[in-house]
């Protein structure tokens, strides 16, 4: 079929609008962020030896309600499953998208991801953060240093004139420096009023690749990184990534704004 140049244009103008939020609609997710972050650290202060992932996850159920807003995560559909939980709660070797259960119970020396997302007046607001239990290997500890820098040296490169390729390239480079493996199975996005929207911005890739980041973009960059290989399964309950290797993985996700200048993390909790 010969390509309309006319309509193909058209359509490159219509996704760049979707793509790029107006004032208000950054006003909005910058509202519900400042509740996902809230949320997020308030989840993690209960995160302790001894306590089960069920009753996290429904800590994090009536924070999100107090605040107003409802679970992104609570009945997200994908692969024919619907997501059973309302937060995401990985211990160890379980990458993301870990479900809350009474018998699944944190111990010392675990490593615990918690992944926050919430929908509040019709905007996402999406963060996660791995915590260590008690006492850790110094190699895990590394493991979580290094990860978090990960998401700081990709935010860093969010910037106006650059590409997706960029921020992907900058985690890859940092992270294999410390020989850790980036998950490939899984993508940082774009948020708005959808909690998947495009760009998708892997963990991996080349520089100057990709689309060209502009103001008034607001994208979740979030790395996860393995201790071992790269390659991961999915559980039997459908949803819970885990690390083929079962070795410990770690995840750490800001939502950010895209200025003419650097930057602006949205989801930073207030004090």
């Amino acid at each position: 079929m010969k390509l309309n140049k006319k309509s193909h244009n058209l359509d490159k103008i219509k996704k760049k609008s979707k793509l790029v939020k107006n004032d208000n609609e950054i006003n909005a997710v910058r509202e519900s962020c400042k509740i996902a972050a809230f949320v997020l650290d308030q989840l993690i202060t209960k995160v302790s030896a001894g306590v089960n992932t069920y009753d996290l996850d429904q800590e994090g159920r009536r924070l999100i309600e107090e605040c107003k807003a409802s679970s992104a995560c609570y009945n997200y559909f994908a692969r024919n499953h619907r997501f059973p939980a309302y937060t995401c709660i990985s211990i160890n070797d379980e990458v993301v998208h870990g479900i809350g259960r009474l018998d699944r119970v944190i111990n010392s020396g675990d490593i615990v991801t918690v992944d926050v997302v919430v929908h509040y007046n019709g905007y996402i607001g999406d963060n996660a953060k791995t915590v260590a239990v008690g006492e850790i290997s110094e190699e895990v500890q590394f493991l979580l240093e290094t990860t978090e820098e990960a998401l700081y040296r990709g935010i860093d490169k969010a910037r106006a004139g650059n590409r997706v390729g960029d921020i992907s390239n900058a985690i890859q480079i940092f992270t294999e420096s410390r020989n850790f493996s980036v998950v490939k199975d899984f993508v940082g996005h774009g948020v708005g009023r959808s909690m998947h929207e495009d760009p998708q911005i892997p963990n991996f890739g080349k520089r100057n690749t990709g689309i060209k980041l502009v103001p008034g973009m607001t994208l979740a960059i979030e790395p996860m990184i393995n201790m071992g290989n790269a390659e991961i399964e999915i559980a039997n309950d459908g949803w819970t990534a885990i690390t083929k290797d079962h070795k410990p993985s770690a995840h750490f996700e800001h939502t950010i704004l895209i200025t003419k200048e650097n930057a602006e993390i949205l989801t930073t909790a207030e004090k």
